[in-house]
């Protein structure tokens, strides 16, 4: 019995049991912890998809694809802003800070 608590004690003043191995274990089991609750994240959201028959109800037009391109939104913005008449304002300074 004597030497069986000699040798126990033994292998619990061993520095990688004492340090090393609950070291270890963190860190593989956080990972494996720590997956299983991102997870969870992804598993439990609550994600609904509404069909173009639900948005029309709602009064929701949805264009076709590629009928808007930057080139149209561009031409349309150019429409309504004159840029060859524009006169440039400046905003009033802020107290302190005079030219």
């Amino acid at each position: 019995m004597d030497n069986l608590s000699k040798s126990f004690d033994s292998f619990l003043k061993n520095k990688f049991i004492r340090f090393g191995l609950p070291f270890m274990l963190l860190v593989v089991g956080g990972s494996f912890g720590l997956r299983e609750f991102s997870q969870i994240r992804y598993d439990h959201r609550k994600v609904k998809f509404i069909s173009p028959e639900e948005l029309r109800k709602q009064g929701i037009e949805m264009k076709p694809r590629g009928s808007v391109t930057i080139e149209t939104e561009y031409k349309k913005l150019i429409e309504q802003v004159n840029l060859d008449n524009y006169e440039n304002k400046r905003i009033p300074r802020p107290p302190g800070f005079e030219d």
